[in-house]
């Protein structure tokens, strides 16, 4: 069984599928036993984190952090997505702030999982970790609200 810790507005878009985002994320990892918290922040905040652990001094929309080995029982990780540059995104791509959400969180969830993607961003959308992730969210998003 997997936990997962969901810390955002609750007026935030989409709230109440963002934690069943990271669980079908999970599932499409076969991953049966996690420990997850996600959690939406601010401009700021996010920051901050991209700053201190991965020496980018810019806002970003999601980082990741697996706090396991392979070979341990248990996925631990934390994810922090954020919001505001969440919202302009999806503005600049014409999506819904849900869906943007959920997608950052399934993203976010799938690096916590040990996947990950080419930086170039012409070589992302062919990555085997970029087709789970739309694949993931569309199957939330066809599943209606939560």
């Amino acid at each position: 069984m997997s936990e997962i810790w969901l810390e955002a507005p609750v007026d935030c878009p989409g709230r109440n599928r963002l934690e069943p985002a990271a669980r079908a994320a999970l599932e499409a990892r076969d991953v049966d036993r996690a420990e997850l918290s996600v959690t939406l922040v601010d401009d700021a905040t996010i920051r901050t984190l991209n700053r201190e652990h991965l020496g980018h001094d810019r806002p970003t929309d999601v980082i990741a952090f697996g706090l396991w080995q392979p070979g341990d029982p248990v996925v631990v990780g934390d994810v922090y997505v954020g919001l505001d540059q969440a919202l302009q995104q999806a503005a600049e791509l014409g999506v819904s702030a849900e869906e943007e959400l959920i997608r950052l969180v399934v993203h976010g969830t799938l690096h916590v999982t040990g996947m990950d993607h080419p930086e170039a961003a012409d070589e992302r959308a062919d990555s085997a970790m970029y087709r789970l992730q739309e694949r993931v969210v569309a199957d939330v998003l066809s599943a209606g609200p939560a």
